[in-house]
């Protein structure tokens, strides 16, 4: 297919669709006139040449400039269906960020390791960190600039099954007090005014020629004035600048619509024009009286916040309280100066920059979970920044320049949970919702007031006025205290959004399900548990009274169903010409779900046996998922796919690309990317009509998931796979389905959502990873978004961060909720700026490095090759540890030497060489890969961690020293082992948590006690080789050890499976697997590892 196919424009003048990993095209312009010229990025692939291959383990050749993935663009002759805009779409996803590009220097599998030694291997190129790259360089893992032809070839965004909550941690109790609602009825001053006079933001990144921002660019006179506490911070102005175009068109086939999404978010400024700015003053007080106002809120209790307990406000007993003498807040960043010259990490060295020899030191895991840095801040601004459960940096203090940042080695990039289930969450109804006039920041609580009346922007410090409505305080009921206001005092929030931020009502919620119904697919059994989950849970779908339903079922024809109101029956509707695919009764086949309830329950009874002796064996997915698009086009919602085999019938068909021989012996492998660009275009056009699709494969053979999954991909939606279904013969896995279908159908959901991250001038988002589309340079299109998806973001420093104290970054995520109410979640974070290299590692945050990697290491293994793709995790390890030797070691010593901080880095590099997505020398299937692959980049970072190292426990002798205490549960706390054999004991019992599945191996010799008490078996023999459950005993042993596994489940949204092996059992290599520091035959121990590392580091 020609490299047109995705390069038209949508709409008519408007930029090009671009679907992430999409790298900013404005980034690739010469700097212009007062700008940092771009530092040359660290990139290894050009600075270190190729060396004849040694004889051992480690691919040696020169890596080959790959193309770039490809953005995700209109398709010209493909003219989406155009239909009225949907309501606005809240813009609030977390970033993730920094991805380097891969060399290679990983160990690739051959047999048996020869004894490592200097000469084997080569210090390849590795990836590059954030910024453009050199003339002559291989393009990084972004997109093109917009009008570049994207190659067909794989996957940019990518996706995943689905996600789950993260981990609570002692940290988390600030989720769990009842979230409080404030109601503002104060009509807003002056009359509301139009969306299309505004302007838009423009690229994620700093200021262009020829692109300044309204009011002239970023004057002298924006720089903070000190205050009266000392200097200021130095925040610039954002790099998210207003654009000039001022429209952005959304998915259709004619001109543009003015009113678009991307106005949305942006939402409504103040008439007017903007004043000039003036420096701001020096904070002073101010001692007036203001005239008291009724109070306009309903609900006065006070917010818990989102990140941490804040002292509640006592409300006062009168409406409001006399007017009080005007105070700055404690310490906003502003103060941060004064306030961080305490905090310098030089001054001691801090336990993150402990030196460890790897070498010498074994037990390197802790004792509990891995916590993330806490960034050095003044504990006030730390004690109200956002959660990094929901926003989460690689690195807690951000490098001043690119060059410093380069020097470190390490990614820089953002990972985000924006739509985590919170128990906790301030809910904020207003009809002025407060936004820097320029940057169109929320207001947050690192923001600073100059006086009452003013407020400092904390992205591009512009000074703004105070409306009159935010003086007043709903929580204290007070007058003349906005820096009290709730918006102002919690880093996680969600805004009730007025009318502006429509295009038209919201959406209802609309479901329609999508059955394969092809003997393969009646012989797994998987209908009646679809049909039986959803006449359980059919009253638990998130919706309101305009819910509606519909249902498509296919063979080699489409199947639909009549289900309106006044039938005594369903009546099905069959279209067998696929090529051509129409609805037959368009009004009749999405029903109102409260209306034709009955009608919906007979045709899930009877569906199952409705196809019970099918002999049908064809499939014709495409043209089921065209009627699907047909279908939804009008409305946008959610299309829930489930599949059992490879399509064979109309467009999307598809061939079989694996071959069973070469999964373990060859020395790449192919076919990670899609067959047919059907599926991409296809979910190209349901994002632009606010349509997702989820995916559930349930298949015991090949049904190139690479190409399927790209339906969900692009659409936001998720994906979720089942290898070997079958009712009788794999109970387990029906069983993991059951849960998973119950979570996926009974979820908080959001509709027709665009999520926009911005962050403080001198920073430039240029790539994201998740499910989505990119349909702006920072505006993610969410037809559909869930509580269990992530995404991150990779990031540069374009300009000098040297005048800044600290940078702020803001995820805002506007939505359609089931409920019909538009919503808008901000998410904002505040890290402190360094000029050290010692400050830059010692607030590394090892588990987000790892897991940005792996996502990048997903895009180089589609667009490039997936040797490449391990070379250049070895290299990002070696590399680092390298930095840390030269740059930041004041006495060299011998030995393989890390900051604490990092100790763990190298093992989970091993450990991602080892995962089932980048694993070489072991069969592996490749639906399994690139399902893997699909979670690395979907799942959250609680999630992936698990399934990058597993947690691996003793429980033949669990306590209750140590436990927790939870919901009047005690729940044992045993310490993690590190995962060798060597820690396994023939007379123990141990417990794997690998995120997905949960193996409980025991021992040859397991105590008796264990057996009869928590397995209910009288000895070893007697463990069955396909036990999944725990009996339910009423034993203290029984009861401690369910409690701990239903603790650990509870912790994910999917349903891991048990598996309760012996040495017997055919999962006992699965298990032997996941001992990540062990040699293999295709694979180095941690040992070697490290030996191969110390070679490179000591070049």
């Amino acid at each position: 297919m020609s490299s047109t196919d995705f390069s038209s424009q949508n709409g008519a003048g408007g930029p090009p669709y671009a679907n992430g990993p999409s790298q900013n095209p404005v980034a690739l312009q010469p700097p212009g006139p007062g700008y940092m010229a771009h530092q040359t990025p660290y990139n290894p692939m050009q600075a270190k040449g190729p060396m004849p291959p040694g004889p051992g383990l480690y691919n040696s050749g020169p890596y080959q400039p790959i193309p770039p993935v490809s953005s995700n663009q209109a398709l010209p002759g493909q003219p989406m269906l155009k239909r009225p805009p949907m309501g606005h779409q809240h813009s609030m996803t977390p970033p993730q960020s920094a991805s380097p590009n891969p060399g290679s220097r990983i160990p690739p599998a051959h047999a048996t390791p020869p004894p490592v030694s200097a000469n084997n291997y080569q210090h390849a190129p590795a990836w590059q960190y954030g910024g453009t790259p050199p003339m002559g360089a291989p393009p990084s893992m972004g997109a093109p600039p917009p009008m570049a032809m994207p190659p067909l070839r794989p996957v940019g965004n990518h996706m995943t099954s689905s996600p789950s909550l993260a981990t609570p941690q002692a940290s988390s109790a600030e989720y769990r007090a009842t979230p409080p609602v404030f109601h503002n009825a104060m009509q807003p001053l002056g009359p509301p005014t139009s969306l299309q006079g505004y302007t838009q933001q423009a690229a994620p990144h700093s200021y262009q020629p020829g692109m300044r921002a309204p009011y002239g660019g970023p004057p002298p006179s924006v720089r903070p004035t000190p205050p009266t506490t000392g200097p200021p911070m130095g925040n610039a102005t954002p790099h998210l600048g207003p654009k000039t175009d001022g429209h952005m068109p959304t998915p259709g086939n004619g001109a543009q619509v003015p009113n678009s999404f991307d106005h949305l978010e942006m939402g409504p400024k103040m008439a007017g024009p903007l004043p000039p700015q003036q420096p701001g003053p020096p904070t002073r007080h101010v001692g007036l009286s203001y005239p008291s106002l009724p109070p306009g809120y309903q609900n006065t209790s006070a917010p818990p916040n989102a990140a941490t307990m804040q002292h509640p406000v006592q409300p006062s007993t009168q409406p409001y309280s006399h007017p009080q003498p005007y105070q700055q807040p404690s310490a906003g960043p502003a103060q941060l100066s004064p306030s961080l010259s305490g905090l310098s990490l030089q001054s001691q060295t801090p336990e993150a920059l402990r030196v460890v020899n790897l070498l010498q030191e074994r037990n390197l895991l802790p004792l509990g979970p891995v916590t993330p840095p806490t960034p050095c801040l003044p504990q006030d601004l730390q004690k109200i920044n956002c959660h990094p459960e929901v926003f989460r940096s690689t690195l807690t203090s951000i490098p001043q320049t690119q060059s410093l940042l380069n020097k470190a080695k390490l990614p820089l990039g953002l990972l985000l949970h924006p739509f985590k289930d919170l128990s906790q969450l301030p809910v904020v109804t207003s009809s002025t919702i407060v936004r820097c006039r320029s940057c169109r920041t929320y207001i947050n609580p690192f923001v600073t007031f100059l006086d009452q009346r003013r407020w400092k922007c904390n992205l591009c410090y512009r000074v703004n006025d105070v409306p009159e409505e935010f003086m007043y305080n709903p929580v204290s009921r007070s007058y003349g205290e906005p820096h009290k206001r709730p918006e102002v005092q919690n880093a996680t929030l969600e805004f009730i959004a007025p009318s502006e931020y429509m295009l038209r009502p919201p959406q209802p919620a609309v479901y329609l399900i999508v059955l394969d119904v092809s003997h393969n697919a009646v012989e797994t059994g998987y209908l009646d548990v679809v049909c039986q989950s959803l006449l359980e849970n059919i009253n638990a779908l998130p919706g309101d009274s305009r819910t509606k339903i519909g249902f498509i079922t296919f063979d080699s024809t489409i199947h639909f169903y009549n289900l309106q109101e006044g039938l005594s029956q369903p009546q099905m509707l069959i279209v067998s010409d696929i090529e051509d695919i129409f609805l037959p009764t368009p009004d009749s086949l999405l029903v109102n779900l409260n209306e034709c309830k009955e009608l919906v329950q007979d045709l899930l009874r009877s569906l199952p046996q409705m196809f019970g002796k099918t002999m049908e064996t064809q499939c014709a997915l495409g043209p089921a998922l065209q009627a699907a698009f047909k279908l939804l086009s009008a409305t946008g919602g959610r299309v829930s796919v489930f599949q059992t085999q490879l399509p064979s019938l109309g467009v999307g068909a598809l061939k079989s690309r694996e071959d069973p021989n070469q999964r373990a012996s060859a020395k790449d492998i192919q076919h990670l990317s899609p067959a047919t660009d059907f599926y991409k275009k296809l979910a190209l056009d349901c994002s632009g009509q606010q349509v997702a699709v989820d995916l559930f494969l349930l298949s015991s053979q090949y049904c190139d998931l690479a190409s399927l999954g790209c339906i969900s991909r692009y659409s936001a939606g998720s994906v979720y796979y089942y290898p070997s279904y079958h009712q009788q013969h794999n109970p387990a896995g029906v069983e993991c389905f059951q849960k998973d279908l119950k979570r996926y159908l009974t979820r908080k959901i959001g509709f027709e959502a665009v999520m926009r991250i911005r962050c403080s001038k001198g920073l430039s988002i240029h790539t994201f990873h998740g499910n989505f589309f990119v349909r702006s340079t920072d505006l993610l299109s969410l037809p559909n978004v869930n509580p269990d998806a992530g995404f991150a973001v990779q990031m540069s420093i374009e300009e000098n961060l040297v005048d800044m104290q600290s940078v702020s970054f803001q995820a805002a995520l506007l939505y359609t909720s089931s409920k019909g109410e538009r919503r808008i979640r901000v998410h904002t974070m505040c890290l402190p700026v360094v000029n050290s290299l010692s400050d830059i590692f010692a607030g590394a945050d090892v588990q987000a490095i790892t897991c940005l990697l792996a996502s990048m290491a997903v895009d180089r293994s589609v667009t490039a090759s997936l040797s490449d793709a391990r070379d250049a995790m070895t290299n990002a390890s070696i590399d680092s540890l390298t930095s840390f030797r030269t740059s930041v070691l004041t006495i060299q010593q011998p030995g393989l030497l890390a900051p604490a901080c990092l100790r763990l880095f190298p093992l989970y590099i091993l450990a991602l060489l080892k995962q089932k997505a980048f694993r070489t020398g072991t069969s592996t299937r490749l639906d399994d890969r690139v399902f893997a692959m699909c979670q690395l980049k979907y799942q959250p970072l609680a999630y992936v961690m698990l399934m990058i190292h597993p947690a691996l426990y003793r429980v033949d002798d669990l306590t209750d020293e140590g436990a927790l205490n939870v919901s009047e549960r005690t729940i044992p706390q045993p310490r993690v082992q590190q995962l060798s054999v060597e820690k396994l004991s023939r007379d123990g019992a141990f417990l794997m948590d690998a995120g997905s599945v949960i193996y409980l191996w025991i021992g040859r010799n397991c105590n008796p006690n264990f057996l009869t008490q928590v397995l209910g078996l009288p000895n070893y023999a007697a463990v069955p080789l396909n036990m999944n459950m725990l009996p339910e005993l009423d034993t203290a042993e029984s009861q401690r050890t369910r409690v701990f596994v239903g603790w650990l489940r509870e912790q994910r949204p999917f349903f891991p499976i048990l598996h309760v092996i012996r040495d017997e059992s055919p999962l006992k290599a699965s298990f032997l697997q996941n001992m990540i520091e062990d040699r293999t035959e295709s694979a180095l121990s941690y040992y070697e590892f490290l030996l191969h590392i110390q070679q490179q580091v000591s070049k």
